[in-house]
């Protein structure tokens, strides 16, 4: 049985780059220990959930996509016993830790990659996807995803150290489905699953969301609910709200609101109708996000933004009051930038910013270069300081936490109007209404179907109640760049 409370998933979640986030041995390598030093930071924060970017063996020993192992550690990272010591001291607090899943393909070093290849006649050929001579035709994000060995011509559409598996092969099933039971009866607490809409491939036009990757993703999901109090959600850029339908993932990554929600904290106001929309027919278990590891989902946030913090603060604000699973990337909640003369992925997976210099990150020398601002933009700076980027996160956090409508009720009355917009949360007999003001400018907004002379107590920030008419409206002020979170009392 899970040692975790009831809901815990629900709770806000932090991806993390083990490698770039805290060193304990000096060998300018972030590991597992350094992880379990900082639980109490993340505990306080208020995080219920860890997402560990790929810990296990792999080719290139840095981003962890191309697997050589599903079931050891990464040498830098540690061992098992760390991992072992990380989810008992992570359940101690009461959050829960998935692991990143790489199931579309693994390292073309594998030994079942190395068998497949050796001989066209091998037992384990057909655990990846092969043709005896160049397939025509093909062209995945614009370039040939067949590669020859020697003996056929194999498909590898990220690239060809990483051979695609044959998903139309029950031996693979067999063999993915038993290394999450393996890490399920070790504690973990679910997975994220990596590049879903690319399992099976019908042809030069059909290798993308295609049909069976649904049936595949339900499959997987039956077996993780099959344990108690487990989680997943899975990684579909190109259909996002289909992978998260009940019959397929049931969670993904909701790819297709996060622009709109930065552009929305710029004041774009058919960007803010289109965020206050969302949740009417997207699924309720999307898990919201602003950026993430991969540079083709955006940089850093702070780049994004070019540092400004009341923009910052309004794209946290929303994405974090939305229904869904919110997923922060480290080092978000203050601020932090691209790492300094850094590009593309590796300028977004640098050394976490904990105080102004690299002896807060290691004793050592650090694996990458810091991030551009850390001089200014790191948690001994921002900590318990009121307004700064991280206070604003712990308090939105807590919000979620204390208020469950907001981390799991419904979501009605969602309306927009020029720079401001508004929606309800509703969980049992709890219900809160939260408003947006993302203009330079103060908006006055007229509120309706708020429950004949209701009234809405402040939670967020201090303010005056909001008092009803008995025909159910109320006109309210609302300043420029600001949130407003009320609860009903009556």
């Amino acid at each position: 049985m899970s040692p975790l409370p009831d809901g815990w998933m629900h709770g806000a979640f932090m991806q993390i780059y083990v490698r770039g986030y805290k060193d304990s041995d000096g060998d300018g390598k972030g590991d597992l220990k350094g992880l379990i030093s900082q639980l109490d930071y993340l505990q306080d924060l208020g995080v219920q959930g860890l997402w560990l970017m790929p810990v296990t063996q792999s080719e290139d020993r840095d981003h962890g996509y191309a697997v050589k192992d599903y079931r050891s550690i990464e040498v830098d990272y540690g061992s098992q016993a760390d991992m072992a010591l990380l989810l008992a001291q992570a359940h101690q607090r009461g959050m829960g830790v998935i692991l990143d899943h790489v199931i579309n393909h693994a390292s073309s070093r594998h030994p079942l990659f190395l068998n497949s290849a050796s001989a066209k006649l091998n037992p384990q050929r057909n655990y990846f996807v092969w043709q005896d001579t160049l397939p025509l035709g093909w062209s995945v994000w614009g370039q040939n995803p067949w590669y020859s060995s020697g003996n056929g011509y194999f498909y590898a559409p990220f690239w060809s150290g990483m051979p695609d598996f044959n998903w139309k092969n029950e031996q693979v099933k067999s063999f993915h489905h038993d290394n999450l039971r393996y890490w399920l009866n070790q504690g973990v607490d679910g997975f994220r699953f990596d590049a879903v809409g690319n399992l099976v491939e019908n042809g030069p036009m059909a290798w993308e969301s295609q049909p069976e990757n649904h049936a595949i993703m339900g499959q997987v999901q039956d077996l993780i609910k099959s344990y108690d109090k487990r989680y997943m959600v899975c990684e579909a850029p190109a259909a996002p709200q289909a992978f998260g339908a009940k019959a397929s993932c049931g969670s993904a990554l909701a790819f297709d609101l996060k622009d709109n929600i930065l552009r929305a904290a710029r004041g774009d106001a058919t960007a803010i109708a289109a965020v206050s929309q969302y949740f009417r027919s997207a699924p309720a278990g999307m898990a919201t996000f602003l950026a993430n590891h991969d540079s083709f989902a955006g940089e850093r946030i702070w780049n994004q933004l070019s540092g400004n913090q009341a923009q910052y603060k309004m794209a946290a604000a929303t994405y974090l009051l939305l229904p869904g699973t919110p997923f922060i990337y480290y080092g978000e909640e203050i601020g932090m930038a691209n790492g300094a003369g850094l590009t593309g992925d590796w300028a977004l997976r640098t050394p976490m910013s904990w105080t102004a210099q690299a002896t807060g990150f290691t004793s050592g020398v650090p694996f990458r270069a810091l991030s551009a601002n850390i001089s200014s933009n790191h948690v001994q700076a921002q900590r318990g300081v009121e307004g700064s980027l991280h206070s604003v996160y712990k308090t939105l956090i807590g919000l979620r936490k204390r208020l469950p409508s907001l981390a799991r009720g419904d979501y009605s009355a969602a309306w927009s109007q020029g720079a401001s917009m508004g929606f309800q949360r509703s969980l049992g007999t709890e219900r809160t209404m939260v408003l947006y003001n993302y203009g330079l400018v103060a908006q006055n907004v007229n509120l309706s179907g708020l429950g004949a002379a209701s009234v809405w107590a402040a939670e967020y920030p201090v303010a005056s109640d909001l008092m009803v008419t008995a025909s159910g409206t109320a006109s309210l002020n609302l300043p420029p760049q600001s949130v407003m979170v009320y609860l009903q009392r009556n």
